[in-house]
């Protein structure tokens, strides 16, 4: 009976720990983000605004960056490669469905080896 006890304790102790992680509204995030042209910034920073709790996103085009500042109470860094994704550019952990891509202009494809 005291074991369970003590194994009870051990793991509320270990969900109250969980459960008190801080997350950052103001953290700061560079994704790889491929495109070429000034539609494409349009488009990435655009789809990055469409995440609640994204700040501020802005691409380059030489670097194939996007800095991001988002409020992690409200999404995830996922959240907002997913959506980048969806609108047909790949990033450094999600790719773009084929039928995204081949949605863009044709100015807008980039090379995606």
């Amino acid at each position: 009976m005291k074991n369970l006890i003590v194994v009870m304790l051990i793991m509320l102790a270990g969900f109250t720990v969980q459960a008190q992680e801080k997350k950052n509204k103001n953290a700061k995030y560079d994704v790889e983000v491929k495109g070429n042209c000034g539609q494409c910034k349009a488009r990435i920073e655009k789809a990055a605004y469409s995440v609640k709790g994204v700040k501020q996103a802005t691409w380059n085009e030489e670097s194939q960056d996007l800095q991001l500042i988002v409020d992690e109470t409200k999404c995830s860094v996922a959240d907002v490669r997913a959506a980048v994704a969806k609108a047909g550019h790949d990033t450094d952990e999600v790719k773009a469905e084929d039928t995204d891509y081949n949605s863009l202009h044709s100015c807008c494809k980039y090379d995606r080896s």
